[in-house]
């Protein structure tokens, strides 16, 4: 975006659409680190809080060369023109199969490029994911072909394999859920307390609350993030991830998110370090997904043999180098 924006011409020239106010926030910050000596302006387009809003009519129009933001208010100041899109020679879709999916925010998305289109069909449009189901890139191929001139390219990576040499992953069987914060506070954190950085992840903002509140109530030092990492967390070192809850798609719950388990695993042992990922496992469902999980990547995870043991947690943690 960057490169393509006239630094002369006082106007929106390239627009950028996130699905989450986060991800909009933390590209933002990126754009400007890169773009901190080219003069270039930028504004972010997403949901003000209550103290700072301002209605819509009474807004200035936009004069940023660069725009990111959420697909709602952005689609908000395009139809109130206070964005104009007479000069947009770019138009980046970041997260696009959630930008594009049916349960999405396609709708709004659609507008936008439709509202972009009568004034420039020139305009290159850009759409970056990690996935693309078939539902999804079929979309995309025809409404890309179907409003905007000329031809397109389509460039995807075959899918990553989980290779990660350096990052034991175990299962562990736990009789319920108070069993896996107890396997968490005594035997992990325990017996791993010099291991660095770890990060937990759970299915529910309920679940979040409630496992920070017992974790801190015993003295532990816990911080709680919603919605997506920031850079600051991304760029992290974390030692250990603790999958509390195993990634399922939201619409087929019995059915694991493998590229959501992926990344997650991912967090651990970056730039080459050594790493271990604890699965905690407490019903046949749990065992269900786990083993998806293995059959679609082709692996077997080692399981702790003992959920009360501290042995075998002292194993475990000894075999992926932390301890």
């Amino acid at each position: 975006m960057l490169s393509r924006v006239d630094p002369k011409l006082t106007a929106p020239q390239a627009l950028c659409i996130c699905p989450t106010r986060e991800l909009a926030i933390q590209n933002m910050e990126v754009l400007k680190k890169m773009g901190n000596y080219t003069g270039i302006t930028s504004e972010c387009a997403i949901p003000m809080d209550s103290s700072n809003y301002v209605p819509i009519s009474k807004r200035a129009p936009v004069t940023a060369q660069v725009v990111i933001g959420t697909p709602g208010t952005i689609n908000k100041w395009v139809t109130a023109k206070k964005l104009s899109t007479n000069y947009l020679k770019i138009l980046v879709f970041d997260e696009a199969d959630h930008m594009l999916a049916e349960s999405g925010f396609k709708d709004d998305s659609v507008r936008i490029m439709k509202a972009i289109v009568r004034c420039n069909p020139d305009c290159q449009v850009l759409l970056f994911s990690a996935t693309f189901d078939d539902a999804v890139r079929a979309f995309v191929s025809k409404i890309v072909k179907d409003l905007f001139k000329g031809d397109y390219n389509q460039m995807f990576v075959n899918k990553e394999d989980l290779s990660l040499e350096s990052v034991k992953q175990y299962k562990v069987n736990c009789p319920d859920e108070l069993s896996k914060i107890m396997v968490i506070k005594d035997k992990i954190f325990e017996l791993g307390q010099k291991v660095g950085q770890t990060i937990i992840f759970v299915r529910t903002r309920n679940s979040a609350s409630r496992l920070h509140k017992t974790l801190a109530d015993d003295g532990f030092e816990v911080t709680t993030i919603q919605g997506a990492l920031r850079q600051e967390d991304r760029d992290k070192i974390v030692n250990l991830v603790i999958n509390f809850d195993l990634p399922v798609k939201h619409e087929f719950p019995s059915e694991p998110d493998c590229e959501v388990y992926l990344h997650r695993v991912g967090r651990a042992g970056r730039f080459g370090r050594k790493g271990a990922v604890f699965n905690l496992l407490c019903n046949d469902r749990d065992d269900m997904i786990m083993s998806k999980i293995e059959r679609h990547f082709n692996m077997e995870v080692a399981e702790v043999p003992s959920w009360r043991s501290n042995e075998d947690f002292e194993a475990a943690l000894k075999k992926a180098g932390l301890i």
